[in-house]
């Protein structure tokens, strides 16, 4: 069964930078994309990012388009989220979850599962 463990978030001023990692055990990590989405306090999940299983292609949400980048570490079961230029709104809970196939990178939370508990992220203004 696959064990998701997100890490690295944190309480970040806004126009900082935050990397979150999420570890993945328990199945062929690499025959699978990744994706991270995002629950603010009283809002639906959402789309943040993701990324195919060998990384050749990305995906992001407008919302961090040019602030956010999406990378992996096949060989350490590993995919991260580095944020930068963070904003007040990106306060949220974050979570990484595995794609249905290696090249899922869209489609939203149907296409994505299943998750890690989260990380909490709080950007300060």
């Amino acid at each position: 069964q696959v064990q998701l463990a997100e890490s690295g978030g944190g309480l970040v001023q806004a126009g900082g930078s935050l990397k979150l990692s999420c570890a993945a055990s328990g199945r062929t990590f690499s025959s699978y994309s990744m994706g991270w989405f995002r629950q603010a306090p009283g809002k639906e999940h959402e789309f943040v990012a993701a990324i195919s299983w060998n990384g050749g292609g990305t995906y992001y949400a407008d919302s961090v388009k040019g602030r956010f980048t999406i990378s992996r570490d096949n060989a350490k079961n590993t995919v991260y989220l580095q944020m930068n230029s963070v904003k007040p709104e990106d306060t949220a809970v974050y979570y990484c979850a595995i794609g249905r196939t290696p090249n899922t990178v869209q489609g939203g939370r149907a296409n994505f599962g299943p998750w890690g508990q989260g990380t909490q992220v709080t950007v300060s203004s």
